[in-house]
């Protein structure tokens, strides 16, 4: 059934005013509460909420997004103290963790105590939970006073909406309602962490990088289920195609020159193979590239500035009709691990190194 989605824009006032009183936050809170669907921005991407305690409601979530249903929401909370409602203990680590990033773009995985309603768990005994850093959505979830779960605001397997624009795209007709905050900050979803374990585990890189981590609570280990698929996913973004263009999207290994060659080799193959080709690079080498479309995602010696563009650019080839996306690969380091995974499952798996050669 089509729905009116309603959509207000949102900014925080010069005068000093809560947000909390804007007519749009106020709506859209009373809508989460009444069990219906709202998008809004976070520091990272938009988010779909809804009630977390209602099973109904977190069910149209799925729905909405085309999710498969064994894939766990993150719950967004307004604060570390409603973390008891939630969860029956918070280890050391996990307690370290919060008291530096949130709120922020991390979300830790605690046993949880049954309270959320069983879909957004997907049958598991943990529960993932992070306080978003954005203002909007701290105003939203004051007001609406439920914990609220939020997958990112897009149809399943389509690259994450960072600007509200992205989210009436792909899911107008099918929401009640979109808090239009302008463009989000980080780019790429938060980073989860289970601390339920001796040793924190690394389940999704995100905003916050591997090394702030380890700064944070010394030994991290990374879930193999990053690099491997087929496994119960403990973590949004473990399982399935993710974040993908409508195109074939191959990523290029590499650095410099031999790099830069092999990304050209391959577009010039897929435009003798009569494909609509695109490459996806950073400003420092845009201008070297030849093909139907050369996007750049924002600077290589800026990594945050690459996150905040990588969704938006796999986008616009969308937009254009490109059929084929030629990427370069980035050091696994920093942001760009984060920048990576996502590649990677953009790609699904289609990498080559520089040296290697693509079979027809």
């Amino acid at each position: 059934m089509q729905k009116q989605t309603q959509c207000w824009r949102v900014k925080e006032s010069k005068e000093g005013k809560s947000l909390r009183d804007h007519p749009g936050i106020q709506k859209a809170a009373a809508m989460i509460r009444e069990g219906r669907l709202v998008a809004f921005p976070t520091e990272t991407v938009y988010g779909l909420g809804a009630d977390a305690t209602s099973g109904e409601a977190v069910t149209s979530i799925f729905q909405a997004k085309g999710r498969p249903s064994d894939n766990p929401l993150i719950v967004h909370i307004a604060g570390a103290d409603q973390l008891d409602e939630l969860v029956s203990e918070v280890p050391s680590t996990g307690k370290q963790l919060i008291r530096r990033f949130w709120p922020g773009p991390l979300t830790v995985i605690l046993r949880h105590r049954g309270t959320v309603a069983p879909p957004v768990t997907a049958g598991l005994d943990t529960l993932g939970v992070r306080v978003p850093s954005h203002p909007v959505a701290l105003a939203l979830l004051r007001e609406a006073q439920r914990p609220v779960a939020a997958p990112s605001a897009n149809r399943s397997g389509k690259p994450s909406p960072t600007q509200a624009e992205h989210v009436w795209y792909d899911l107008s007709g099918r929401i009640d309602a979109l808090l239009d905050g302008g463009p989000t900050g980080v780019g790429v979803e938060s980073t989860v962490v289970d601390v339920t374990r001796e040793v924190p585990v690394l389940l999704r890189p995100g905003g916050v990088t591997l090394d702030m981590i380890r700064e944070t609570v010394g030994e991290i280990r990374v879930d193999p289920g990053i690099r491997r698929e087929g496994r119960a996913p403990r973590s949004p973004g473990m399982k399935y195609r993710h974040y993908a263009p409508r195109g074939e999207l191959w990523v290029v290994g590499g650095s410099g020159k031999d790099q830069m060659q092999k990304v050209q080799a391959l577009a010039d193959q897929a435009r003798r193979e009569g494909r609509k080709v695109g490459i996806l690079t950073t400003d420092e080498h845009r201008e070297a590239y030849r093909a139907e479309w050369v996007f750049s995602c924002g600077r290589r010696s800026e990594p945050e500035t690459v996150a905040r563009g990588l969704y938006g650019c796999l986008r616009r080839f969308d937009e254009v009709g490109a059929e084929w996306i030629v990427a370069e690969a980035f050091p696994p380091t920093g942001v760009f691990f984060s920048v990576m995974n996502r590649l990677m499952k953009a790609a699904e798996g289609q990498v080559l190194s520089s040296g290697e050669e693509r079979k027809a």
